[in-house]
């Protein structure tokens, strides 16, 4: 157990644990007495609280989606910061920001289920790569406010930043960034399937 000493495996458990805190579930029980769960495509990110808590509550849900997004994007930057300083190295902050968000992907608290992971993955990167992040926004934006179909435009500003990465920093080693987008696409798969058979639906 010497390893819960050691002060980057200290870092990692912190980032895992507070990833996997579902925030949008919480928020929906306790506000709207909704358990998105159970309701709508089972996630507990933004945009499941929003179309859940949207079938009773219109004004509510935009309250509850806009704060979901917010925490799940903040619990990720607020272990990186404390990292950032406390000194630890970048190989450090980058592993803090991949298991941040396998912590809201794979939640200890859900047995190990979890949301999709765009907000706390953005959240992470914005604060590793922050023009990349800011492009990845751009597209995300454009696409939301057009197509308005979220898997669509997420996963696209997500590729936007991992593409703009190799432009921008060719330097540096992108397995983390690499990782990251796997998992986001994984955690999409039912969205991806429903997109081919043309069943995803636009939020509106």
């Amino acid at each position: 157990m010497d390893f819960l000493f050691n002060i980057n495996a200290q870092f990692y458990i912190a980032a895992y644990l507070v990833g996997g805190i579902p925030f949008g579930l919480l928020l929906a029980k306790f506000f709207a007495g909704v358990n998105v769960k159970e309701s709508g495509s089972q996630s507990i990110g933004a945009t499941n609280v929003l179309r859940v808590v949207k079938a009773t509550n219109p004004a509510l849900a935009k309250k509850l989606g806009a704060a979901t997004l917010l925490l799940d994007a903040l619990k990720g930057m607020v272990v990186l910061g404390v990292a950032m300083l406390a000194g630890m190295p970048e190989s450090t902050l980058w592993g803090v920001a991949v298991l941040a968000v396998v912590g809201h992907c794979f939640s200890p608290y859900l047995w190990f289920e979890g949301g999709k992971g765009i907000a706390t993955g953005l959240g992470v990167l914005l604060v590793m790569l922050p023009v990349e992040t800011l492009i990845g926004f751009v597209v995300w934006g454009v696409l939301a406010k057009t197509l308005k179909i979220s898997s669509v435009s997420s996963l696209t500003g997500v590729m936007a930043l991992l593409v703009s990465s190799f432009f921008i920093h060719p330097e540096m080693a992108h397995a983390p960034v690499v990782i990251i987008t796997i998992i986001l696409f994984y955690k999409h798969i039912p969205n991806i399937v429903r997109l081919v058979k043309g069943e995803e639906k636009a939020v509106v």
